[in-house]
C-alpha cells in the first residue's frame, strides 16, 4: 500500500457557536446495515467504553475543521473519539475538529462497490490531513474492493504507515488497534472486536440474545426442579 505523506493545513478562523453541519443524504447501500448495525458491532464497541462519559462511538457523523467549511467534510462509517464532550458533537450535527482541538482517534470504513475507491484514495488523504491517528478499512469480500479483508494505517510523522495484519487462516485475519486496545478481526466475512486483555470477543446481538435465552431456559428449568422438590417434600411429610 502506498504511503500517504501530508502536511496538515492550519486550522481556519474561529466560527460562530451556532453553526451546525448540514444534513447529508443517507448512504445508498446496505453495507453499514449488514456489518455494523445488524450484528450490533457499533453497540458492542460503545458498551465496551460505556464507563466513559467523554467517549463518542458513532456511525456516519460528518467530520470537518468546522461545520460549514466549503469542501473536505468526510463522513466515516464508524469513528471513536476519546476525551471530548459528545453532546457538543450532537449539537453541531457533526464533529468540528477546531472546536474540540483534536481529530477523531479512530476511523473505520466498510467497503462497497460505490465507495471503496474513494476509501483508499481521497478519504485516506483526507483523514491523514485531519490528523486521524488510526484509519482502518474492512472489506467483507476478503479483498475484492480493498485488495485485502482488513487494513489499518497508523499516522507517524504526518505519514500513514500500514499496520500489521496477521492471517489466522483462509477465513480469518486479525490486526491490533493500539488506540482502542482491541483486536479487529475479519472472520468469515464479518467484523469482530476482540479484547486481548480479557481474551474474549465483544458479543454480537445474536450472541447476547442466545445468552439471554439460555439464561431464561436455565431459570425455568431451575424453577421447575424446585417445584418438583417442594412437591416431593410435601408428599414425604404427608406419609
Amino acid at each position: 500500500m502506498t504511503t500517504v505523506k501530508v502536511v496538515a493545513p492550519a486550522p481556519p478562523a474561529p466560527f460562530s457557536t451556532d453553526e451546525i453541519f448540514p444534513d447529508f443524504p443517507p448512504r445508498d447501500d446496505m453495507q453499514n446495515y449488514r456489518y455494523l448495525h445488524t450484528p450490533a458491532s457499533t453497540a458492542a464497541l460503545a458498551y465496551h467504553f460505556v464507563d466513559s462519559d467523554t467517549t463518542l462511538v458513532a456511525n456516519e457523523v460528518p467530520v470537518g475543521w468546522r461545520p460549514r467549511q466549503s469542501a473536505g467534510i468526510l463522513i466515516p462509517d464508524l469513528m471513536v473519539i476519546f476525551e471530548i464532550d459528545p453532546a457538543a458533537t450532537l449539537a453541531r450535527n457533526g464533529y468540528a475538529i477546531q472546536e474540540h482541538g483534536k481529530p477523531p482517534d479512530f476511523v473505520l470504513e466498510i467497503a462497497s462497490p460505490h465507495t471503496s475507491r474513494n476509501d483508499i484514495t481521497g478519504k485516506r488523504r483526507g483523514y491523514a490531513e485531519f490528523g486521524v491517528p488510526e484509519y482502518w478499512r474492512f472489506d467483507p469480500t476478503g479483498g475484492r474492493y480493498y485488495g485485502t479483508g482488513l487494513a489499518g494505517d497508523r499516522l507517524v510523522n504526518s505519514a500513514y504507515i500500514p499496520m500489521d495484519i496477521t492471517p489466522v487462516d483462509a477465513d480469518r485475519s486479525w490486526g491490533y488497534s493500539p488506540t482502542l486496545g482491541l483486536d479487529l478481526c475479519w472472520e468469515y466475512g464479518q467484523l469482530r472486536w476482540h479484547d486481548p486483555v480479557r481474551e474474549r470477543y465483544l458479543p454480537t446481538y445474536e450472541e447476547i440474545t442466545d445468552a439471554h435465552n439460555a439464561g431464561q431456559d436455565a431459570l425455568q428449568q431451575a424453577a421447575a426442579r424446585i417445584r418438583e422438590l417442594e412437591a416431593e417434600n410435601r408428599r414425604l411429610r404427608g406419609q
